[in-house]
């Protein structure tokens, strides 16, 4: 199906634009798979791990019928794809939908708009997002083309996590006893762990390249838990793009990637063999970014390789990857993102706002009868947003919002914290720790103007976290360590081509500042991407109001929404 609109040049028509309507078929179904000389069953998509890509032009149409044929519930979230009125396909488990349960199906309308690059899709219920991933392909719209010369070829690189143990159980396991989830087992490169993992070494994903010719690597971390370095050895990298929106291009030695987030990086295959030798392979590899101090993290390292073509079966050279606590290094990567902001790729930040909302990130604890859990000082592990440790519903938010149901969620998620305190300091007082369990949600007038502060908190442990809002990419105007102060933090944003993301790394003991304008009517999750973090409580809800006029308001909800 073909849908026309217009480019619209000075006020002129210019020349029609060609929409299309996709259609994909997802079976989620078990499948066995091989990894680190075990065998086990893993949740699928059309029995592919990772699952298939999807590919769509700017402003395009996808539909995605899904049938569960396994026997767990699940959702599927478009990660970054912002969804214009319709957060009834965005897909976050009791927040926008009840699951899709086993011997059903639910089509998934997906609306592009602005986006365009790389996203992902996952999906949002249990842990199932492990192995249930893939890329999202958003191609510039025909007609129009890269801001960079057009690469050779382009090639997904999924980051992601292996458990040998059934993933649903490390997560239940955990929950029951109130302690940490098990480590992975290894990091993953599209699916295979790479050369130094046992038994793992026939399957290591090889890429054939063409020296002279520029590829295009699109990026995803799809891990759960792990922020992850990532390189080439003898190659450098050009940033061209991140979370589907174009950056200033900057050459770098490696880059530092949250899980959630996506980057699209220029590869050169400029390399010769410096002898006599045919031996011209290269290891990609990745490692953990562990910011934490004293809290245990996957030490081990994925790889895959970069083959010139005529290349000999020689060991691959491997690159230079930052050390595991280097803060140093991921904060000096992340502050070089700014959006291109050019004619073709306007950017439009807020310079002035409605509303500031204050939030603090806090790993917490719950305390358990006579110190019956497997958390710290015998308590059950926790985590918050502004003192709140969300509880997610049994009837979704959005059909509570849309009936009117009530007793479902509060309105009462603060715009500040509860209390302020030296967020960032060292031994806080135990007091601080525990925090108050609710299903709140803030609600904002439709094109507020909001300025968003997450403000990192040494509560047991301070580190890094990757936010990412739903319905909504935003420009992260400002970035620091210690604790935000209003009066002077605001002078050192950058209101001229700050990054424009769907998930913001907050800094370890920090703060992030982002700003973006509320003209998306619906139900919208916000949660930190470290799925633990997710399933411990650190998550609210925004209710974006409805506007004046058709396109200012909620798409009704399709008829086969999956029942509660």
């Amino acid at each position: 199906m073909q849908l026309f609109g217009f480019v619209v040049l000075c006020g002129l028509l210019a020349f029609p634009v060609l929409a299309m309507t996709r259609h994909y078929d997802f079976v989620i179904k078990e499948a066995s798979y091989t990894r680190l000389c075990h065998t086990k069953k893993i949740l699928t998509v059309n029995s592919q791990f990772p699952g298939p890509t999807i590919e769509a032009e700017k402003g395009d149409t996808i539909l995605v019928r899904v049938h569960n044929l396994a026997g767990y519930n699940i959702t599927i979230h478009w990660h970054g794809v912002e969804q214009p009125r319709n957060p009834w396909s965005d897909g976050p488990e009791y927040i926008t939908q009840c699951p899709i349960q086993p011997g059903t199906n639910f089509t998934y309308t997906i609306l592009f708009s602005e986006e365009e690059g790389t996203l992902w899709w996952h999906a949002h219920s249990d842990w199932n997002r492990a192995t249930v991933h893939g890329a999202i392909i958003v191609h510039p719209r025909r007609g129009t083309t890269y801001p960079f010369p057009k690469p050779y070829k382009e090639i997904p690189i999924i980051l992601g996590e292996w458990w040998t143990a059934n993933v649903s159980e490390v997560i239940e396991d955990a929950l029951r006893t109130g302690g940490g989830p098990k480590l992975s087992d290894a990091f993953t490169i599209n699916g295979q762990p790479g050369d130094f993992y046992n038994c793992s070494k026939p399957g290591t994903f090889k890429a054939l390249v063409e020296y002279g010719k520029t590829y295009l690597l699109r990026v995803v971390n799809a891990a759960l838990n792990e922020e992850l370095f990532f390189a080439i050895a003898g190659h450098q990298l050009t940033v061209v793009g991140t979370d589907a929106s174009y950056t200033k291009p900057f050459t770098t030695e490696f880059i530092m990637i949250t899980p959630g987030q996506t980057m699209d990086l220029l590869l050169e295959a400029n390399q010769k063999s410096v002898t006599n030798s045919t031996n011209n392979r290269y290891y990609m590899a990745a490692s953990a970014y562990a910011s934490a101090n004293g809290v245990a993290s996957d030490n081990t390292t994925t790889t895959a390789i970069i083959e010139y073509i005529n290349s000999s079966t020689e060991r691959p050279q491997f690159p230079s990857l930052p050390a595991s606590n280097d803060t140093d290094s991921a904060t000096k990567f992340t502050a070089k993102l700014r959006s291109l902001a050019s004619k073709d790729h306007p950017i439009h930040v807020p310079q002035t706002i409605d509303e500031r909302i204050i939030i603090t990130i806090a790993v917490n604890e719950i305390l358990c009868p006579n110190r019956s859990c497997q958390g710290p000082d015998g308590n059950r592990l926790a985590a918050s947003l502004n003192n709140i440790s969300f509880v997610v519903p049994r009837i979704d938010v959005l059909e509570a919002y849309y009936r009117d149901i009530h007793g479902v969620y509060g309105t009462g998620f603060p715009s500040e914290p509860p209390f302020y305190f030296n967020f960032t300091g060292d031994n806080l007082p135990k007091s601080l720790l525990f925090p108050r369990t609710a299903t709140e949600v803030r609600v904002l007038e439709y094109n507020t103007s909001v300025e968003m502060v997450l403000q990192g908190t040494n509560l047991l442990a301070g580190l890094n976290h990757p936010i990412h809002l739903h319905g909504y990419s935003f420009y992260v105007v400002g970035r620091g360590f210690g604790n935000y102060d209003k009066d002077k933090d605001p002078a050192t944003y950058n209101l001229v081509d700050p990054p424009f993301e769907n998930t913001v790394t907050v800094p370890k003991n920090g703060w992030a500042a982002i700003r973006f304008r509320a003209t998306n009517p619906g139900v919208w999750f916000m949660h930190c991407h470290l799925e633990r973090h997710l399933s411990w409580g650190m998550d609210t809800v925004f209710i974006v109001k409805n506007g004046v006029g058709p396109q200012a308001r909620l798409l009704p909800p399709p008829p086969n929404m999956p029942p509660c």
